[in-house]
Formats: C-alpha cells, sequence, structure tokens
C-alpha cells in the first residue's frame, strides 16, 4: 500500500517536471540553464522512484506494536527510531479509518486521540482492518478500576 502512495507521488513529481520542462523550453534560456534545471528535475523523479520502492520495506521492517492489558506500544523509525506507549487511562478515543488505497488492500488505519498535547493523536497505519478494530475495541473497554 505504501508502495502505491509512493508511486503516485512519484507520477505528480513527473507531471510537475515535464510541465516544467516545456516550459523552460518554451522561455529559450541559455542551454546550460535548461541542461541543469532538466537533469536535477530528472534526478529528483529518480530518487523519489527509488525511494518509493525501497523505503516502504525498510519501513515495514522497523515498525511493530504490542497490545497489553494496560497499554499499547508502538516502535517505528528507520533513520530516527521512536517508541511510544499510550497507556490504556489516557485514551480518550479511537478511530479506524480507510482510504480508497486502505480499503483495496484490506487494510486501515488506527487512530487513537489521548489527553495531553504531545503524541495527542497516534496513528498505527498499515493493519487489517478487523485487527484495527479488535484494537480500538480492547483500549476503548471500560474497566471496573477505570478512574473517569
Amino acid at each position: 500500500m505504501r508502495r502505491v502512495f509512493g508511486w503516485i507521488r512519484v507520477a505528480v513529481y513527473l507531471v510537475l517536471w515535464i510541465i516544467a520542462t516545456l516550459i523552460l523550453t518554451l522561455s529559450g534560456p541559455a542551454p546550460w540553464i535548461l541542461v541543469t534545471v532538466v537533469g536535477a528535475g530528472a534526478l529528483w523523479v529518480v530518487l523519489m522512484a527509488v525511494q518509493a520502492h525501497l523505503w516502504p520495506a525498510l519501513s515495514w521492517r522497523r515498525a511493530a506494536y504490542r497490545l497489553s492489558e494496560r497499554d499499547l506500544e508502538i516502535r517505528r523509525g528507520v533513520l530516527w527510531r521512536e517508541v511510544v506507549t499510550v497507556p490504556r487511562s489516557r485514551v480518550q478515543h479511537t478511530d479506524v479509518s480507510q482510504g480508497p488505497i486502505e480499503r483495496s488492500f484490506g487494510l486501515g488505519t488506527l487512530l487513537i486521540h489521548t489527553a495531553g498535547t504531545d503524541h495527542s493523536r497516534i496513528g498505527l497505519p498499515g493493519l487489517a482492518h478487523d485487527t484495527a478494530s479488535v484494537i480500538r475495541d480492547h483500549l476503548v473497554e471500560v474497566d471496573e478500576d477505570d478512574g473517569v
């Protein structure tokens, strides 16, 4: 799914690069300016294509979550690692969302809204829709120990 999003972004950059190249060519700049701008744009599109193909696999291998009775721990990040622990007592509400591409793959994104300012909205993308719904229901269960 992330590759599809990446390739859509590459397609948008490619169209913008083609339009910019046409405008620049028709305006008649010095040849070295044309070669530099067109070459830099082409390099950018190629790098974005490589990133769109390789990065999702790296990101997927570095992402994990652990659900316990007391909290949800989310680990992610390729270059900069991030560990977020969400205690159930801080969960205010949860959502499961699906865009059209996620729906075609049977996936969803679990959104957790918590009390506080830092990380008050945490997303856990790429889950099977049923799994996201089960986690959502688990996080909002009311305990007898619940202080609210």
